[in-house]
């Protein structure tokens, strides 16, 4: 795979404080890669040293091959950024702000006009081009800064908590949006944030970053495998009648089955933990032996468990 993006010891210090600490990170093209942490972790420091907008303090970066230290200005003409809170001028139509960039970009009016007009319609808001900026909701103003980073055509978006203030809705459209970007034309697209249920939806790899510090990277499943070892599903189990034909207890049934490495009673019902999704074996097993299944389902660990244990349960141990 083509590496877009490539850190090695990246580091940033303002005085004694070190935001960004020896940070070594590869994105590929073409990839969506989420950089999840709190506030204060170093995130956005990060992204100024991609953007080339302030100088490390040690280690190297490297964006679409070009070091942002030494060539800032050809690094911006390959990158688009979009931050948490976009500025447009208020009193010109949505069309009028992407004119204006389109034509900042080197373009004439009447391809910034034809380019423009293409993009807000791609993101959703041809119904609303010629309507003032100012009147523009929370999630419209993303998507016209989605098309205002797309009309020079960018290699790298980079998202810096884009979704903060739009409602579920919005959300859903902005990112089916990022998804379509990167698969239909291979964008890389790094996304910036803390909102761990829509990073899980659109990302293809994770880092997770606290005090400066990437402290694990890869995919979620990989993730759950690594941190919670042979067991990264549990599944919870309803049981009612008796046994049948000398059948076994639904115990034993279950700790019988190939990938089950533990069953516990809980209140009634049976927590499951197991090394792959046996669910198909224990209803089949369950019914076969003459139990009726009164609830049953499937747990994976996922962001928001990986999240728990680096940010609140796990950092101390690591």
């Amino acid at each position: 795979m083509e590496e877009i993006i490539k850190l090695k010891g990246l580091t940033k210090r303002y005085g004694n404080f070190i935001a960004v600490d020896h940070l070594d990170l590869t994105i590929n093209k073409g990839e969506v890669f989420g950089l999840l942490g709190p506030n204060g972790a170093g995130k956005s420091t990060t992204i100024l040293m991609l953007m080339g907008l302030t100088e490390p303090s040690e280690g190297s970066v490297s964006v679409c091959d070009i070091d942002p230290v030494n060539r800032p200005v050809d690094v911006k003409r390959r990158v688009g950024y979009l931050p948490e809170d976009v500025g447009f001028y208020e009193k010109h139509t949505g069309l009028e702000n992407l004119i204006f960039t389109a034509q900042l970009n080197g373009m004439s009016r009447a391809d910034a006009t034809e380019k423009a007009s293409k993009l807000i319609e791609r993101v959703g808001l041809a119904e609303h081009a010629n309507k003032k900026a100012g009147v523009y909701s929370r999630g419209m103003r993303q998507r016209l800064g989605l098309a205002d980073v797309l009309i020079k055509d960018p290699e790298v978006i980079i998202l810096d908590e884009p979704i903060l203030g739009i409602d579920p809705y919005g959300v859903r459209e902005f990112l089916e949006l990022i998804i379509r970007l990167s698969k239909e034309e291979g964008i890389t697209v790094l996304f910036s944030s803390h909102h761990l249920y829509q990073v899980q939806q659109v990302c293809d790899r994770v880092g997770l970053f606290v005090n400066g510090k990437l402290l694990a990277e890869g995919k979620i499943s990989a993730l759950s495998q690594k941190l919670f070892g042979n067991s990264p599903y549990t599944i919870e189990l309803g049981v009612a009648g008796k046994a049948v034909n000398g059948s076994a207890s639904p115990q034993k049934i279950l700790k019988g089955i190939e990938g089950v490495s533990s069953v516990k009673d809980e209140k009634g019902k049976m927590l499951i933990e197991c090394s792959r999704d046996v669910t198909p074996e224990i209803s089949k097993k369950i019914i076969d032996s003459g139990y009726y299944i009164t609830s049953l389902s499937k747990k994976e660990y996922g962001l928001d468990d990986i999240y728990y244990h680096y940010f609140e349960g796990g950092t101390k141990n690591e």
